[in-house]
């Protein structure tokens, strides 16, 4: 995930996440997000269908954006909820959001990136 990818991430004021599996098709606004190193961690503060679905089938989509311009990443997640990294994620939402308690923890890898700004590049990959 490039820098540029990474910053709009950081920017975006805006999040929905999309999953499938026995809950069937779910979409669910997100408040927070954080990007660590080439991954995007989303924190399940009340996520039943969505936790659910992360178990049974790792596919995901996940848009972010700011006014017009944003990023839409498809890609897998693992679903955490104990060891180091979920233990680092309700430190970090401690310290961000500290009324907030922490579920669970998904780890999203990218397979793909696409601009969905607006303009004439909407849509396509971004390398």
């Amino acid at each position: 995930m490039n820098k540029t990818v990474q910053q709009s991430l950081t920017d975006a004021t805006q999040y929905a996440l999309a999953t499938t599996g026995a809950s069937g098709l779910n979409v669910v606004p997100l408040s927070m997000l954080r990007v660590v190193d080439d991954t995007v961690w989303v924190f399940d503060f009340f996520m039943s269908k969505t936790a659910k679905n992360c178990k049974e089938h790792e596919a995901v989509a996940l848009a972010a954006w700011k006014d017009f311009a944003g990023v839409q990443i498809h890609g897998t997640a693992q679903y955490i909820t104990e060891g180091a990294l979920f233990a680092d994620a309700v430190a970090w939402v401690a310290t961000e959001n500290p009324d907030r308690v922490v579920r669970g923890l998904l780890v999203i890898t990218p397979t793909k990136i696409y601009d969905i700004s607006a303009g004439a590049h909407a849509g396509t990959e971004i390398v």
